[in-house]
């Protein structure tokens, strides 16, 4: 079965000198032929769709203030323009077309390249550069399309507040969160989710933790959360703001780094869940590392070697984590 991708550029969604702007995705764009996967149409999601996560009045407010011109809707800041509305429905549109093609056999696994990014969207406030949490309502449409239990991995620099928060009360689906600590939006802390342990498990690190810090997360964390809660199918955000030179960000990873956690996460989804796994767009706000860092990604998913590797390894030595791993590992009872 082939790997499948959707591109959502939004081109219209963009705000004077805001990072989260269609620039982002202007390298990647025409070397998508090329990465190995067959494109998907797009349908925008439906509000029901959009509704397994949050309140149609706040579906609603979104479409009024978007009616009403471009302008900043809160302090990330987050903007709308008059198409952002539509651009969002359509972002989320472009998730559950990857997800319901691999949950149909269809593809084996897929990549969702959408814009307006989702995780930072709660269920009752768009936030953080994002109006819907598109990763959150693709794992609750898998749910209701009959699967048991979903795994969503973030590895995007920031906290996924919002996918944290729709999945809050929902115990069949897990998350875990990689992020820098100490950084918009201030979520994430080890105890965050006490009424969840094994289930919602945050992984706070420090500023320049890179490819081998990821290394020792994949292996104590991902790895032994994906074993024990066995998912159906794992939903990965991806955020390639964590890479070490991003603009707005002070993680560590290098484009191989990027290459070494997808292809491991792709394996354990073989051995797990037959496969199944979608990767979804969040942050990355340098346009040749989101360009790297998605064939990273299609190369894991296609399982090839790395192709296109920058000398783009971090020049920062990587802080110390083991004490923090361990604390994390204790606290959710992982071996």
């Amino acid at each position: 079965m082939p790997t499948a991708y959707t591109f959502v550029p939004s081109r219209s969604h963009e705000f004077p000198d805001h990072p989260e702007c269609p620039g982002r995705l202007d390298v990647l764009e025409p070397l998508l032929p090329s990465l190995g996967a067959e494109r998907l149409d797009v349908k925008r999601a439906q509000l029901e769709e959009v509704a397994l996560v949050h309140p149609p009045k706040l579906i609603r407010a979104i479409e009024e203030v978007c009616k009403q011109g471009a302008g900043i809707i809160d302090h990330a800041p987050t903007f709308v323009t008059e198409t952002s509305y539509e651009d969002a429905m359509l972002a989320v549109g472009g998730v559950l077309a990857c997800t319901r093609a691999v949950l149909k056999g269809d593809v084996e696994n897929a990549f969702a390249i959408v814009r307006p990014p989702g995780h930072h969207a709660e269920p009752d406030r768009a936030m953080g550069f994002c109006l819907f949490s598109n990763i959150a309502i693709a794992a609750k449409d898998l749910l209701v399309n009959g699967l048991k239990r979903v795994m969503v991995i973030d590895y995007d620099a920031h906290h996924g507040n919002g996918t944290q928060a729709a999945l809050w009360n929902e115990e069949r689906a897990g998350f875990i969160s990689t992020h820098q600590w100490g950084i918009y939006p201030g979520t994430g802390w080890l105890d965050d989710a006490p009424h969840a342990r094994q289930r919602i498990v945050n992984v706070p690190l420090p500023a320049r933790a890179g490819d081998g810090v990821f290394g020792r997360v994949t292996d104590a964390v991902f790895k032994p959360m994906l074993t024990a809660f066995r998912p159906e199918m794992i939903l990965v955000s991806v955020g390639f703001d964590s890479h070490w030179n991003d603009p707005i960000t002070s993680l560590g990873l290098s484009t191989r780094g990027f290459y070494s956690i997808s292809k491991q996460l792709v394996e354990m989804a073989g051995e797990i869940c037959s496969g199944r796994i979608v990767f979804v767009l969040e942050g990355g706000y340098d346009p040749h590392n989101v360009a790297r860092g998605v064939s990273a990604v299609f190369d894991a998913l296609t399982s090839r070697p790395l192709r296109n590797e920058a000398n783009d390894l971090s020049p920062y030595k990587e802080p110390p984590c083991g004490s923090r791993l361990e604390e994390i590992c204790k606290l959710h009872g992982l071996s």
